[in-house]
């Protein structure tokens, strides 16, 4: 639905509690080396104190330094969700600050991420409310639109669609579908194992580095 410039979708179902507490304990880095290493953004820091992200995405479009379609997401968010906002990387106006983002923590939402401007970040970085942001600036938004709601978004290079798994720690973000969850975090999890064990023989003095003359053998240069 269309209106006052302002497009405006249903959001998707949330996904599965169980899935979003298993990912709370799983690293970033872990999930992107089972993605192909492709599927996290790039640009966009951690402004909180540290503390996981995880939810479902609901998504938003805006103009750069506008914030209407920001506002009206509110609506549209549940608690859990992560509201990811393309702001077209803007870097002039804060898209939003210290109120919106207390607004949204106590609405229950899992977080906030936005490919453009915050402010008041003094304020947001003594909370464990997730906040991502690329940059930051004094000035305020305008709220004028046009803007999107429940659409497909880039946010640092990454599309993510309404409905996506959003994980964020102080590497980053990444995204990827619920369809594929339960295998990624399969993925993950022995990929954990695996690096716990390579530490543990660090500790005891016999890190086996015998893979480094395999890769030094397949160099092309």
């Amino acid at each position: 639905m269309t209106t006052s410039g302002l497009t405006k979708n249903p959001s998707a179902p949330q996904v599965d509690p169980a899935i979003i507490a298993v990912l709370r304990s799983i690293a970033v880095a872990l999930l992107s080396d089972n993605l192909h290493r492709s599927c996290g953004s790039s640009g966009l820091l951690p402004y909180h104190s540290p503390a996981p992200l995880v939810g479902t995405a609901v998504t938003v479009r805006t103009r750069g330094g506008d914030n209407l379609a920001v506002l009206r997401a509110y609506d549209y968010c549940r608690p859990g969700d992560v509201m990811v906002i393309d702001a077209g990387g803007d870097p002039w106006n804060a898209v939003f600050g210290g109120i919106m983002s207390f607004g949204a923590q106590s609405l229950g939402l899992a977080g906030m991420i936005v490919d453009g401007a915050i402010r008041d970040v003094a304020e947001i970085r003594e909370r464990t409310f997730p906040v991502y942001a690329r940059s930051v600036s004094h000035r305020g938004p305008y709220k004028d639109g046009p803007g999107a709601i429940n659409v497909p978004v880039t946010v640092g290079g990454m599309v993510v669609c309404p409905g996506d798994i959003v994980v964020g720690d102080q590497d980053g973000l990444c995204a990827f579908s619920p369809d594929i969850a339960e295998t990624v975090i399969a993925k993950a999890l022995a990929q954990h194992a695996k690096e716990e064990a390579t530490m543990q023989e660090i500790r005891e003095g016999r890190w086996d580095r015998s893979f480094v003359d395999h890769l030094e053998a397949r160099c092309m240069n």
